[in-house]
């Protein structure tokens, strides 16, 4: 089990300390200059979408280093405020078979965040091959 322990620091700012490795994050929902909570659900999806696709190309015996994604995040203000919709550009350097780039796009495409977000939460994936 993952343990995490948060601090709001007031001015909606939390402080976030992973105990295994004493990694840290801060949020900051009043500054555009920080990654809000909100954007780190973004990153989280962006994050795991890649790290599967690195999984499935391993597997697969397939380079995709150089493999990125950029993404774009929109809030939703009715029925409530919550994440509406992502959408996701993700870019591979290389073009593979059709097949192989069809197996790596159903990895990246059911990840555990993109499963774990409500059905509600619009995403958008396009991959585009063979563009650095």
């Amino acid at each position: 089990m993952t343990q995490i322990k948060i601090v709001y620091e007031g001015s909606l700012r939390t402080h976030s300390v992973y105990e295994g490795g004493q990694q840290e994050i801060v949020t900051d929902a009043s500054q555009e200059k920080m990654f809000s909570p909100t954007d780190l659900l973004a990153a989280a999806l962006g994050s795991c979408v890649l790290t599967l696709m690195g999984i499935a190309a391993e597997r697969l015996k397939v380079d995709v280093t150089g493999l990125r994604l950029t993404l774009d995040k929109e809030m939703a203000k009715t029925p409530s405020r919550r994440m509406g919709r992502i959408v996701m550009h993700i870019y591979c350097p290389r073009s593979f078979d059709p097949d192989v780039q069809q197996k790596l796009e159903t990895a990246g495409s059911h990840c555990p965040v993109h499963q774990s977000l409500h059905p509600d939460v619009k995403q958008e994936f396009f991959f585009h091959w063979g563009e650095p």
